[in-house]
């Protein structure tokens, strides 16, 4: 059910990150200039066409591509699961897949993402103390680090 991130899979990882993105920031950036006019599946989908970075992604797929996620060395850079598919375990299984076949160790989520850190938490990162602000933007995201034990 996770694999690698094929060519095929570009359009609905677009998806799956522009609709997720609108759904959990908006309400925190209060931008819509940047969630409606910047944020579009076919920017995104153009990133993605980049070998490299496409192999450094992971789908999670049962006959649809339902989460995806982005891994730079240790750290899992990107988490997103479909909306319509929250609450199904899929996120979980994404990244205990990143933390038992990569030894993912941190990530970075925006501090007003109480259910992202809960999240994170519940599955053995920590936040631990870090923090900076998000490029461009007023926010601050922080440091979530795994347990050593």
């Amino acid at each position: 059910m996770i694999r690698k991130a094929e060519e095929k899979d570009i359009s609905r990882i677009a998806e799956i990150l522009v609709f997720t993105k609108r759904m959990k920031y908006r309400a925190i950036f209060h931008n819509d200039d940047y969630s409606f006019n910047e944020l579009q599946v076919v920017k995104v989908a153009n990133e993605f066409k980049d070998p490299e970075l496409l192999n450094k992604v992971w789908v999670y797929d049962d006959g649809i591509v339902k989460g995806m996620m982005h891994l730079e060395g240790k750290e899992i850079s990107e988490l997103y699961v479909d909306y319509f598919f929250w609450k199904q375990g899929i996120g979980a299984q994404l990244l205990e897949f990143a933390k038992e076949k990569y030894d993912s160790r941190f990530l970075w989520t925006l501090e007003k993402n109480k259910e992202a850190i809960h999240f994170y938490e519940t599955h053995g990162f920590n936040l631990n103390g870090k923090r900076q602000l998000e490029e461009g933007t007023p926010e601050y995201i922080v440091m979530l680090e795994r347990d050593w034990n």
